[in-house]
C-alpha cells in the first residue's frame, strides 16, 4: 500500500466513515492539535523517564490515538468506534492524585522547563491546551462525544504534574516565577 493516495490534493479529507470535509474545517484542527501533542508526549517518553512516567505515557498514547478517532467520527456516524469514557478521565484522575503523592504542594507559579522530558511535557501541556481550545470551537460547530473536552482538560492538568514529577525524579528544581513589583 502506497502512504499517498492523492485524495487530499484538493484540500479536502475524509472522516472515519467516509465523509469528505475541508481540512480547514474545525474538526479537522481538532484532531489535528491532538495528533501534534501525541507527537510531543512521544518525544518526551522517548527520554529517560521514571518507570511510572514511561508506563503513564504510553497509556495517554493509545489514550490520544482514541481521542483522535473519537473526534474524526461524529457521534451519529454509522461507524462505530471505541470513544473516550468516563473511565479515561478517571484514569488521568488517579494518576494525578498518585503523582502528586510525591511533590511538593507548588506556592507559586513555575517556570516551564528544566530536565529534557519534564521540559517536553510542559510543551505538550501547551499544546493540549491549544488542542482543547480547538475542541470547543468544534463543538461550537460539530457534533462531537461529551467527554472529549473534558478528557483534554484533565490530560493537560495531567501532563502539568508529570512535568513536575519527572523534573524531581531527573533531580531538577523548579524555578518559582517571581514577578516584577512596582511599589511606588
Amino acid at each position: 500500500m502506497k502512504i499517498y493516495t492523492k485524495r487530499g490534493d484538493s484540500g479536502d479529507t475524509s472522516l472515519f466513515g467516509g465523509e469528505r470535509i475541508s481540512k480547514s474545517a474545525e474538526r479537522i484542527k481538532a484532531y489535528g492539535n491532538v495528533d501534534e501533542l501525541n507527537s510531543f508526549v512521544g518525544l518526551a517518553a522517548s527520554y529517560d523517564l521514571s518507570e511510572q512516567g514511561t508506563e503513564l505515557l504510553s497509556t495517554v498514547q493509545e489514550m490520544l490515538f482514541k481521542l483522535g478517532a473519537d473526534l474524526a467520527t461524529p457521534p451519529s456516524s454509522k461507524t462505530r468506534i471505541d470513544r473516550i469514557s468516563e473511565q479515561d478521565i478517571t484514569f488521568l484522575e488517579d494518576a494525578i492524585d498518585e503523582l502528586e503523592e510525591n511533590l511538593e504542594p507548588l506556592k507559586n507559579f513555575i517556570l516551564p522547563g528544566g530536565s529534557q522530558p519534564g521540559a517536553t511535557l510542559h510543551v505538550a501541556r501547551t499544546v493540549c491546551r491549544r488542542a482543547e481550545r480547538a475542541t470547543v470551537a468544534c463543538q461550537e460547530t460539530d457534533e462531537i462525544s461529551d467527554n472529549c473536552v473534558k478528557f483534554l482538560n484533565r490530560l493537560s492538568d495531567f501532563l502539568f504534574v508529570i512535568a513536575r514529577y519527572e523534573n524531581k525524579h531527573a533531580g531538577v528544581r523548579e524555578e518559582s516565577w517571581q514577578p516584577e513589583r512596582n511599589d511606588q
